[in-house]
C-alpha cells in the first residue's frame, strides 16, 4: 500500500501492473527528454543575442519537427494498446466473484462457492485493533487465492462507483445496470487495499476495498466460509 511521501507507484502484485509500471517509466522518460529540449532551446533563445533577423527557408528543419513528434507518439501508442488488450483478456478464470456498490459498503458474491454473499463495511475508529489503518480496513475482507486467474464482476445498485485497487492495477466502474467485467492474477500473498475511485456521495471516501490473497493450497481448503 501506499506510504506517507510515496513518489512513485506502489509495488506491483500483478503482471498487468508490472506492465503499467514499465510503461509509466516509459512514458515518462521521453516525457524528461522532451522537456529538457525545449528549456534548453528557451535558454538559448533568452540568452543568445540575434544578429540576423531575416526567416529563411529550413525545409530539413521543419521536416524534423514533424516526423519526430509522430514517431514519438507511435512509441507511446504501442505499449499502450497492448496493455490495454491484456487488461481485457479472460483466459479461463478459476474463480469469479461479483461485486455490488452500494450507498456506502460492498456487498460480495462468491458464485461458485454456492452463492455466498456477505457485506463489507469500513471499520469505525472505535473498533480498530493495534495494527489497523484508519479508512482502510473492513469487517469482512475478501479471501482470494494467489498464482489463479480471478473475475471480478462489477456493479452497483445505486449510484456510480469505481472498484478500484492499485496494486492489482485494477479500476473498474461499477455502474447501475451494467456488469463490467475484470480480470487478475495476483503474484504473491498479503493484505491489498483500495478504495472507491468515483464520486458517489458524501460518504464516498468511506469505501474501502480489502483483498486478503492467500496460498491456493490453504483457499482449497475453506477459508472463504470463515467469513
Amino acid at each position: 500500500m501506499a506510504h506517507a511521501a510515496q513518489v512513485g507507484l506502489q509495488d506491483a502484485t500483478s503482471p498487468i501492473m508490472e506492465e503499467l509500471i514499465i510503461f509509466h517509466d516509459h512514458a515518462l522518460m521521453i516525457i524528461f527528454l522532451i522537456c529538457f529540449l525545449v528549456l534548453y532551446a528557451l535558454f538559448l533563445t533568452l540568452t543568445t543575442k540575434l544578429t540576423n533577423t531575416n526567416i529563411s527557408d529550413a525545409q530539413e528543419m521543419e521536416t524534423v519537427w514533424t516526423i519526430l513528434p509522430a514517431i514519438i507518439l507511435v512509441l507511446i501508442a504501442l505499449p499502450s494498446l497492448r496493455i490495454l488488450y491484456m487488461t481485457d483478456e479472460v483466459n479461463d478464470p478459476s474463480l469469479t466473484i461479483k461485486s455490488i456498490g452500494h450507498q456506502w459498503y460492498w456487498t460480495y458474491e462468491y458464485t461458485d462457492y454456492g452463492g455466498l454473499i456477505f457485506n463489507s463495511y469500513m471499520l469505525p475508529p472505535l473498533f480498530l485493533e493495534p495494527g489497523d489503518l484508519r479508512l482502510l480496513d473492513v469487517d469482512n475482507r475478501v479471501v482470494l487465492p494467489i498464482e489463479a486467474p480471478i473475475r471480478m464482476m462489477i456493479t452497483s445498485q445505486d449510484v456510480l462507483h469505481s472498484w478500484a485497487v492499485p496494486t492489482l492495477g485494477l479500476k473498474t466502474d461499477a455502474i447501475p445496470g451494467r456488469l463490467n467485467q475484470t480480470t487478475f492474477t495476483a503474484t504473491r500473498p498479503g493484505v491489498y487495499y483500495g478504495q472507491c475511485s468515483e464520486i458517489c456521495g458524501a460518504n464516498h471516501s468511506f469505501m474501502p476495498i480489502v483483498l486478503e490473497l492467500i496460498p491456493l493450497k490453504i483457499f482449497e481448503m475453506g477459508p472463504v466460509f470463515t467469513l
